[in-house]
Protein backbone atom coordinates (compact mmCIF):
# COMPACT_ATOMS: atom_id res chain seq x y z
CA UNK A 1 0.00 0.00 0.00
CA UNK A 2 1.00 3.61 -0.34
CA UNK A 3 3.77 4.64 2.09
CA UNK A 4 4.46 8.24 1.07
CA UNK A 5 2.20 11.18 1.75
CA UNK A 6 1.25 14.21 3.78
CA UNK A 7 1.93 12.61 7.16
CA UNK A 8 5.65 13.03 6.42
CA UNK A 9 7.13 16.52 6.96
CA UNK A 10 9.65 15.92 4.18
CA UNK A 11 6.78 15.23 1.78
CA UNK A 12 4.92 18.35 2.90
CA UNK A 13 8.08 20.40 2.32
CA UNK A 14 8.37 19.07 -1.22
CA UNK A 15 4.66 19.54 -1.85
CA UNK A 16 4.96 23.19 -0.83
CA UNK A 17 7.24 23.69 -3.83
CA UNK A 18 5.56 21.45 -6.40
CA UNK A 19 1.97 20.39 -7.02
CA UNK A 20 0.97 16.72 -7.00
CA UNK A 21 0.93 16.32 -10.77
CA UNK A 22 4.45 17.74 -11.08
CA UNK A 23 5.66 15.32 -8.42
CA UNK A 24 4.14 12.42 -10.36
CA UNK A 25 5.41 13.54 -13.78
CA UNK A 26 8.99 14.43 -12.81
CA UNK A 27 11.11 11.26 -12.40
CA UNK A 28 13.60 12.74 -9.92
CA UNK A 29 10.80 14.09 -7.74
CA UNK A 30 8.74 10.89 -7.93
CA UNK A 31 11.80 8.85 -6.97
CA UNK A 32 12.52 11.21 -4.07
CA UNK A 33 8.96 10.89 -2.74
CA UNK A 34 9.15 7.10 -3.09
CA UNK A 35 12.37 7.00 -1.10
CA UNK A 36 11.29 9.32 1.72
CA UNK A 37 9.52 6.65 3.81
CA UNK A 38 12.21 4.10 2.96
CA UNK A 39 14.85 6.36 4.54
CA UNK A 40 12.74 7.21 7.58
CA UNK A 41 11.58 3.64 8.28
CA UNK A 42 14.47 1.25 7.51
CA UNK A 43 12.35 -1.79 8.48
CA UNK A 44 10.22 -1.37 5.34
CA UNK A 45 11.17 -4.13 2.94
CA UNK A 46 9.51 -2.85 -0.25
CA UNK A 47 8.79 0.50 -1.89
CA UNK A 48 5.86 1.26 -4.17
CA UNK A 49 6.61 3.87 -6.82
CA UNK A 50 4.98 7.25 -6.31
CA UNK A 51 2.43 7.76 -9.06
CA UNK A 52 -1.35 7.74 -9.58
CA UNK A 53 -3.75 5.26 -11.13
CA UNK A 54 -5.21 8.06 -13.31
CA UNK A 55 -2.04 8.40 -15.37
CA UNK A 56 -3.60 5.76 -17.64
CA UNK A 57 -6.71 7.78 -18.63
CA UNK A 58 -4.44 10.79 -19.03
CA UNK A 59 -2.10 8.88 -21.34
CA UNK A 60 -5.11 7.70 -23.33
CA UNK A 61 -6.17 11.31 -23.88
CA UNK A 62 -8.49 12.03 -20.95
CA UNK A 63 -6.70 14.34 -18.56
CA UNK A 64 -7.42 14.81 -14.87
CA UNK A 65 -6.94 17.45 -12.21
CA UNK A 66 -7.61 18.09 -8.55
CA UNK A 67 -10.48 20.44 -7.80
CA UNK A 68 -9.88 23.42 -5.51
CA UNK A 69 -12.65 22.23 -3.20
CA UNK A 70 -11.10 18.75 -3.12
CA UNK A 71 -11.55 15.61 -5.16
CA UNK A 72 -10.70 14.54 -8.69
CA UNK A 73 -12.13 15.89 -11.94
CA UNK A 74 -11.56 14.39 -15.39
CA UNK A 75 -11.38 16.80 -18.32
CA UNK A 76 -14.47 15.19 -19.85
CA UNK A 77 -16.74 12.17 -19.37
CA UNK A 78 -16.68 9.01 -21.47
CA UNK A 79 -20.24 8.77 -22.76
CA UNK A 80 -20.11 7.90 -26.48
CA UNK A 81 -18.55 5.40 -28.87
CA UNK A 82 -16.50 8.05 -30.69
CA UNK A 83 -14.88 9.07 -27.40
CA UNK A 84 -13.76 5.51 -26.73
CA UNK A 85 -12.54 5.19 -30.31
CA UNK A 86 -10.31 8.24 -29.77
CA UNK A 87 -8.50 6.77 -26.75
CA UNK A 88 -4.92 6.36 -27.96
CA UNK A 89 -3.67 3.03 -26.60
CA UNK A 90 -0.60 3.04 -28.83
CA UNK A 91 0.69 6.27 -27.21
CA UNK A 92 0.53 5.02 -23.61
CA UNK A 93 4.12 3.70 -23.23
CA UNK A 94 5.72 6.87 -24.57
CA UNK A 95 3.40 9.20 -22.65
CA UNK A 96 4.15 7.33 -19.42
CA UNK A 97 7.89 7.09 -19.94
CA UNK A 98 8.30 9.30 -16.87
CA UNK A 99 6.98 6.45 -14.67
CA UNK A 100 9.61 4.10 -16.09
CA UNK A 101 12.29 6.69 -15.39
CA UNK A 102 11.04 7.14 -11.82
CA UNK A 103 11.23 3.37 -11.31
CA UNK A 104 14.77 3.21 -12.68
CA UNK A 105 15.96 6.06 -10.45
CA UNK A 106 14.28 4.55 -7.42
CA UNK A 107 15.82 1.17 -8.18
CA UNK A 108 19.28 2.75 -8.18
CA UNK A 109 18.70 4.31 -4.74
CA UNK A 110 16.81 1.44 -3.14
CA UNK A 111 19.61 -1.10 -3.25
CA UNK A 112 19.42 -4.85 -3.83
CA UNK A 113 17.88 -5.90 -0.52
CA UNK A 114 14.50 -4.20 -0.79
CA UNK A 115 11.84 -4.80 -3.40
CA UNK A 116 10.33 -2.23 -5.76
CA UNK A 117 6.66 -2.39 -6.71
CA UNK A 118 4.94 -0.90 -9.70
CA UNK A 119 1.17 -0.57 -9.76
CA UNK A 120 -1.91 0.28 -11.77
CA UNK A 121 -5.64 0.63 -11.31
CA UNK A 122 -7.92 -2.16 -12.43
CA UNK A 123 -9.90 -1.65 -15.64
CA UNK A 124 -13.17 -1.29 -13.70
CA UNK A 125 -11.78 1.24 -11.23
CA UNK A 126 -10.30 3.34 -14.04
CA UNK A 127 -13.50 3.10 -16.07
CA UNK A 128 -15.47 4.29 -13.05
CA UNK A 129 -13.55 7.58 -13.01
CA UNK A 130 -13.54 7.92 -16.79
CA UNK A 131 -17.30 7.51 -17.15
CA UNK A 132 -18.26 9.41 -14.00
CA UNK A 133 -15.94 12.29 -14.86
CA UNK A 134 -15.01 12.76 -11.20
CA UNK A 135 -14.76 10.99 -7.88
CA UNK A 136 -18.00 9.67 -6.44
CA UNK A 137 -19.45 7.66 -3.60
CA UNK A 138 -21.65 5.62 -5.92
CA UNK A 139 -20.21 5.98 -9.46
CA UNK A 140 -23.80 5.79 -10.69
CA UNK A 141 -22.94 6.85 -14.25
CA UNK A 142 -20.34 4.10 -14.57
CA UNK A 143 -22.74 1.47 -13.24
CA UNK A 144 -25.49 2.75 -15.53
CA UNK A 145 -23.17 2.25 -18.51
CA UNK A 146 -22.44 -1.29 -17.32
CA UNK A 147 -26.13 -2.09 -17.02
CA UNK A 148 -27.44 -0.08 -19.95
CA UNK A 149 -24.86 -0.31 -22.74
CA UNK A 150 -22.73 -3.41 -22.25
CA UNK A 151 -21.15 -3.25 -25.75
CA UNK A 152 -19.81 0.26 -25.10
CA UNK A 153 -18.71 -0.71 -21.59
CA UNK A 154 -16.87 -3.76 -22.95
CA UNK A 155 -15.22 -1.68 -25.69
CA UNK A 156 -13.87 0.73 -23.05
CA UNK A 157 -12.63 -2.16 -20.93
CA UNK A 158 -10.87 -3.78 -23.89
CA UNK A 159 -8.97 -0.56 -24.53
CA UNK A 160 -8.06 -0.24 -20.87
CA UNK A 161 -6.74 -3.80 -20.78
CA UNK A 162 -4.51 -3.15 -23.78
CA UNK A 163 -3.20 0.07 -22.25
CA UNK A 164 -2.60 -1.54 -18.86
CA UNK A 165 -0.78 -4.55 -20.30
CA UNK A 166 1.63 -2.22 -22.09
CA UNK A 167 2.03 -0.15 -18.92
CA UNK A 168 2.71 -3.14 -16.68
CA UNK A 169 5.30 -4.53 -19.09
CA UNK A 170 7.00 -1.14 -19.19
CA UNK A 171 7.18 -1.06 -15.38
CA UNK A 172 8.66 -4.56 -15.28
CA UNK A 173 11.32 -3.60 -17.83
CA UNK A 174 12.14 -0.55 -15.71
CA UNK A 175 12.91 -2.67 -12.65
CA UNK A 176 9.65 -3.42 -10.82
CA UNK A 177 9.90 -6.67 -8.83
CA UNK A 178 6.11 -7.02 -8.58
CA UNK A 179 2.99 -5.24 -9.78
CA UNK A 180 0.04 -4.34 -7.57
CA UNK A 181 -3.38 -3.98 -9.21
CA UNK A 182 -5.79 -1.75 -7.29
CA UNK A 183 -9.46 -2.57 -7.78
CA UNK A 184 -10.37 0.18 -5.36
CA UNK A 185 -14.05 0.35 -6.35
CA UNK A 186 -14.71 -3.40 -6.47
CA UNK A 187 -17.05 -3.07 -3.50
CA UNK A 188 -19.48 -0.89 -5.45
CA UNK A 189 -20.41 -3.80 -7.70
CA UNK A 190 -23.03 -6.42 -6.84
CA UNK A 191 -21.40 -9.79 -6.30
CA UNK A 192 -23.34 -11.16 -9.28
CA UNK A 193 -21.81 -8.50 -11.56
CA UNK A 194 -18.24 -8.58 -10.29
CA UNK A 195 -17.08 -11.22 -12.75
CA UNK A 196 -18.39 -9.44 -15.85
CA UNK A 197 -17.60 -5.90 -14.72
CA UNK A 198 -14.17 -6.39 -13.22
CA UNK A 199 -12.63 -9.78 -12.58
CA UNK A 200 -12.69 -11.10 -16.15
CA UNK A 201 -10.66 -8.07 -17.22
CA UNK A 202 -8.23 -8.38 -14.31
CA UNK A 203 -7.58 -12.00 -15.29
CA UNK A 204 -6.55 -10.78 -18.73
CA UNK A 205 -4.00 -8.46 -17.11
CA UNK A 206 -2.63 -11.25 -14.94
CA UNK A 207 -2.40 -13.65 -17.87
CA UNK A 208 -0.35 -11.11 -19.82
CA UNK A 209 2.41 -10.93 -17.18
CA UNK A 210 5.62 -12.92 -17.72
CA UNK A 211 5.29 -16.49 -16.39
CA UNK A 212 5.91 -16.55 -12.65
CA UNK A 213 6.01 -12.78 -12.28
CA UNK A 214 4.32 -11.86 -8.97
CA UNK A 215 1.20 -9.73 -8.95
CA UNK A 216 -0.70 -8.43 -5.92
CA UNK A 217 -4.42 -7.94 -6.44
CA UNK A 218 -6.25 -5.61 -4.06
CA UNK A 219 -10.03 -5.63 -4.44
CA UNK A 220 -11.49 -3.39 -1.74
CA UNK A 221 -14.87 -4.48 -0.43
CA UNK A 222 -15.02 -7.66 -2.52
CA UNK A 223 -15.15 -10.24 0.28
CA UNK A 224 -18.07 -12.01 -1.39
CA UNK A 225 -15.81 -12.78 -4.35
CA UNK A 226 -12.91 -14.18 -2.31
CA UNK A 227 -12.95 -17.67 -3.91
CA UNK A 228 -12.94 -16.18 -7.42
CA UNK A 229 -10.18 -13.75 -6.47
CA UNK A 230 -8.14 -16.65 -5.16
CA UNK A 231 -8.46 -18.38 -8.53
CA UNK A 232 -7.62 -15.25 -10.55
CA UNK A 233 -3.94 -16.01 -11.02
CA UNK A 234 -2.67 -13.36 -8.59
CA UNK A 235 0.19 -14.54 -6.37
CA UNK A 236 -0.99 -12.31 -3.51
CA UNK A 237 -4.38 -10.93 -2.52
CA UNK A 238 -4.43 -7.62 -0.69
CA UNK A 239 -7.37 -7.64 1.72
CA UNK A 240 -9.06 -4.77 3.52
CA UNK A 241 -9.60 -4.52 7.28
CA UNK A 242 -13.20 -5.75 7.19
CA UNK A 243 -12.14 -9.39 6.75
CA UNK A 244 -10.76 -11.89 9.23
CA UNK A 245 -7.38 -12.30 7.56
CA UNK A 246 -6.59 -15.71 9.04
CA UNK A 247 -9.98 -17.10 8.00
CA UNK A 248 -9.50 -15.70 4.51
CA UNK A 249 -6.04 -17.27 4.24
CA UNK A 250 -7.41 -20.67 5.26
CA UNK A 251 -10.15 -20.39 2.64
CA UNK A 252 -7.71 -19.65 -0.18
CA UNK A 253 -5.43 -22.04 -2.07
CA UNK A 254 -2.18 -22.59 -0.19
CA UNK A 255 -0.25 -21.06 -3.09
CA UNK A 256 -1.99 -17.68 -2.71
CA UNK A 257 -0.42 -15.33 -0.18
CA UNK A 258 -2.29 -12.51 1.55
CA UNK A 259 -1.36 -8.90 2.23
CA UNK A 260 -2.89 -6.75 4.95
CA UNK A 261 -4.96 -5.94 6.71
CA UNK A 262 -4.71 -3.43 9.57
CA UNK A 263 -7.17 -0.53 9.62
CA UNK A 264 -5.21 2.57 8.47
CA UNK A 265 -7.01 4.68 11.09
CA UNK A 266 -4.99 2.87 13.76
CA UNK A 267 -2.01 4.96 12.68
CA UNK A 268 -3.93 8.08 13.70
CA UNK A 269 -4.18 6.94 17.34
CA UNK A 270 -1.32 5.86 19.64
CA UNK A 271 1.73 3.62 19.34
CA UNK A 272 0.29 1.35 22.05
CA UNK A 273 -2.88 0.82 20.02
CA UNK A 274 -0.87 0.10 16.89
CA UNK A 275 1.44 -2.36 18.65
CA UNK A 276 -1.46 -4.25 20.21
CA UNK A 277 -3.37 -4.48 16.92
CA UNK A 278 -0.29 -5.58 14.99
CA UNK A 279 0.52 -8.26 17.55
CA UNK A 280 -3.06 -9.55 17.40
CA UNK A 281 -2.90 -9.74 13.64
CA UNK A 282 0.49 -11.43 13.58
CA UNK A 283 -0.62 -13.85 16.28
CA UNK A 284 -3.72 -14.78 14.30
CA UNK A 285 -1.53 -15.62 11.30
CA UNK A 286 0.78 -17.92 13.26
CA UNK A 287 1.23 -21.17 11.35
CA UNK A 288 -0.17 -19.69 8.13
CA UNK A 289 2.75 -19.08 5.74
CA UNK A 290 2.35 -16.46 3.08
CA UNK A 291 1.46 -13.23 4.89
CA UNK A 292 2.73 -9.77 3.93
CA UNK A 293 1.92 -7.59 6.92
CA UNK A 294 0.50 -4.31 5.75
CA UNK A 295 -2.41 -1.93 6.09
CA UNK A 296 -5.78 -2.78 4.63
CA UNK A 297 -5.65 0.40 2.52
CA UNK A 298 -3.30 3.33 1.92
CA UNK A 299 -1.84 5.35 4.75
CA UNK A 300 -3.87 8.43 5.72
CA UNK A 301 -2.63 12.04 5.86
CA UNK A 302 -3.44 12.12 9.59
CA UNK A 303 -1.14 9.19 10.41
CA UNK A 304 1.34 9.86 13.21
CA UNK A 305 4.99 9.13 12.63
CA UNK A 306 5.44 7.47 16.02
CA UNK A 307 2.55 5.13 15.17
CA UNK A 308 4.17 4.19 11.85
CA UNK A 309 7.43 3.60 13.71
CA UNK A 310 5.61 1.37 16.20
CA UNK A 311 4.09 -0.69 13.41
CA UNK A 312 7.41 -1.14 11.62
CA UNK A 313 9.22 -2.08 14.83
CA UNK A 314 6.52 -4.51 15.94
CA UNK A 315 6.43 -6.35 12.62
CA UNK A 316 10.22 -6.39 12.19
CA UNK A 317 10.71 -7.68 15.73
CA UNK A 318 7.93 -10.29 15.67
CA UNK A 319 9.20 -13.76 16.55
CA UNK A 320 5.87 -15.50 17.09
Amino acid sequence: MRQAGRYLPEYRALKAKHNFLKLVRTPDLAAEVTMQPMRRFPQLDAAIVFSDILVIPEALGQGYRFKEEGGIAMDWRVERWEQVDRLAVELVPERLRYVAEALKRTREQLGPDRALLGFCGSPWTLAAYMVEGEGSDSFARAKALLYGDRPLFDKLMEKLVRALVAYMRMQIEAGADAIQIFDSWAGLLPAAEYEAASLRWIRQLLAALPPGFPAILYAKGAAASLPALGASGAAVLGLDWTLDLAAAKRALPASVAVQGNLDPVLLNTTPANVTAAAERLLGSMRGLPGHLCNLGHGILPEAKIDCVEALCSTVAGWRG
